[in-house]
């Protein structure tokens, strides 16, 4: 009997896994490069306005010049009071996570991002787009606790490394929240492409400043090696996961990118201690992070048992979930905007926050994102 094969299934997996691997790859690679004990180029912000450049420009030719996508009608109005605060928490969370490298390992690093659906959550909830819940409350109690636990196992625990990337990841919930309240308030999404084109740029502008106070007089005096592929397969890198972000979302559900982020770390955090053998993990820091893991896991499952609830959606099998997914994402392929100008059409994606941490799902909708980066989770 010739066995069946389903096609589209197989190639859901096949973008699972590039995700994945380009995901770890650019963590992997942004710390190499940061690393003292490695390249020695640690000015985080440099690398990072260099990812901004080179995402702004290679936006702008696919969608002024190449017209893979059609840019969206953007006011002064609305890039005034969306794209401007966004793009400044935007530039903030990747500058503070990428800063945390040069301080704290990458597992550790990982473990911390637990804290993600925490102050996503709190954030959502003094903005007035989610609910306080005794239920999701205790979740975020118990992924506290077991960062606390990580942290108090760390061997290497270095307060100045955790408060950036707790910094970074307090700016990175306020970039989410933003989008939710001020994108979907003005009728306005984005997919990645478009979310580069206009973002990016605005974050190149915000990283300037602390840039010239703080790193270029350091850069003039100090020796430093620029090595020219270097730094471009490293931005190609960061680009090219953004568009397995594009891909992975056209053709997952929130389930299944919640299962390949989970796996996404556990991994990460393995091959870390391979490839920097000073990332040394305890007992502890495994105990710590599998207690927050719970949280975040119970938390998620709660957040898809409410879309589901509010949808009427019947539970279903992971494969046909994603099955499903991808039939319905692939009958829709323009932007829908609810101010019915024609000229607003551009490439659809239905975004998830932040699918490369743990970020939760909002209820009421699926936000506009930027893949982070790029974002700070990959530590673009």
């Amino acid at each position: 009997m010739k066995m069946m094969i389903n096609k589209p299934l197989v190639l859901t997996y096949l973008y699972l896994l590039i995700y994945i691997l380009l995901s770890s790859g650019v963590i992997l690679y942004n710390k190499w490069v940061l690393s003292p004990k490695y390249f020695n180029f640690p000015f985080p912000i440099t690398l990072t306005m260099i990812h901004m450049g080179f995402s702004g420009v290679v936006a702008f030719f696919l969608v002024r010049v190449f017209k893979v996508v059609s840019p969206v009608k953007m006011t002064f109005e609305i890039y005034a009071t969306c794209v401007v605060p966004i793009s400044a928490f935007f530039a903030s969370s990747l500058w503070f996570g990428n800063t945390a490298y040069l301080h704290i390992s990458v597992a550790f690093i990982q473990m911390l991002k637990a804290l993600m659906p925490v102050a996503t959550f709190f954030m959502a909830v003094l903005c007035g787009t989610d609910k306080a819940r005794l239920d999701v409350f205790l979740n975020m109690v118990l992924v506290s606790v077991g960062v606390v636990i990580s942290s108090y196992g760390e061997i290497h625990f270095n307060i100045v490394g955790t408060l950036y990337q707790v910094t970074g990841i307090v700016a990175e919930a306020l970039r989410l929240v933003l989008t939710q309240v001020l994108l979907q308030k003005k009728g306005l999404t984005l997919n990645p492409i478009t979310s580069l084109y206009y973002i990016a740029p605005c974050s190149f502008v915000f990283l300037f400043v602390p840039w010239y106070l703080l790193e270029k007089p350091m850069m003039e005096v100090s020796q430093i090696q620029f090595n020219f592929w270097i730094f471009f397969s490293n931005a190609l890198c960061a680009l090219a996961l953004n568009f397995s972000i594009f891909l992975v979302i056209g053709r997952t559900g929130a389930v299944t990118i919640r299962v390949a982020g989970v796996l996404k770390d556990w991994i990460l955090i393995a091959l870390s201690t391979v490839i920097f053998p000073e990332s040394t993990i305890t007992g502890l820091n495994i105990i710590g992070y599998a207690i927050a893991l719970c949280g975040v896991v119970m938390y998620n499952y709660i957040k898809v048992k409410d879309v589901r609830a509010s949808s009427q959606l019947p539970v279903e099998s992971i494969p046909d979930r994603i099955a499903k997914d991808w039939k319905l994402e692939k009958k829709s392929s323009d932007i829908f905007n609810p101010n019915n100008s024609s000229d607003n059409n551009g490439g659809n994606i239905n975004s998830e926050p932040q699918i490369d941490e743990e970020a939760p799902l909002i209820a009421s909708s699926r936000l506009s994102h930027i893949g982070r980066t790029q974002v700070s989770n990959h530590g673009v």
